[in-house]
């Protein structure tokens, strides 16, 4: 496919797959791009491997599975970092991973002094709710005043 005409998002995507399965050997099913000002954040659902996902059944297990994405990250995250860069044309000052070896989702945010809290939902909002477009239909109430 000609990534030219890929946006910066999925380009990250894209970049992000490939890392993930040349440092794990095991690709992501999805992956999700969010930019907000300088903070990106990244999301590789369903990256655990099944070997992973069956240690992480016990709470020592997903410590330990967690522990090594950590440190997998921490010494391999260079070339990700790289390709950012070379996609974006902007530094990335910092970044870190996080696992959920629950659900298997990977949390790389990239951040510069901002605190980033990701939060996975058990399914899907419609983007016309999401951004705005569906608040038409929803009722609307005031708030009720009390008196003293």
């Amino acid at each position: 496919m000609d990534t030219t005409k890929l946006t910066m998002a999925q380009q990250v995507a894209r970049a992000v797959m490939a890392f993930q399965k040349k440092t794990t050997g095991h690709a992501p099913k999805a992956v999700t791009v969010v930019l907000s000002e300088e903070t990106l954040v990244i999301a590789m659902h369903e990256a655990l491997s099944q070997a992973e996902k069956d240690l992480a059944k016990s709470p020592s297990g997903a410590a330990k599975v967690q522990e090594f994405h950590r440190q997998l990250f921490s010494s391999s995250s260079q070339s990700l970092r790289d390709e950012i860069q070379r996609i974006t044309g902007v530094q990335v000052r910092e970044a870190v991973a996080e696992v959920e070896p629950n659900s298997g989702a990977v949390v790389c945010a990239f951040i510069s002094g901002t605190m980033v809290q990701v939060f996975q939902l058990d399914q899907g909002i419609l983007a016309e709710t999401w951004n705005g477009a569906g608040v038409k239909d929803l009722p609307v109430k005031a708030p009720s005043a009390t008196k003293p």
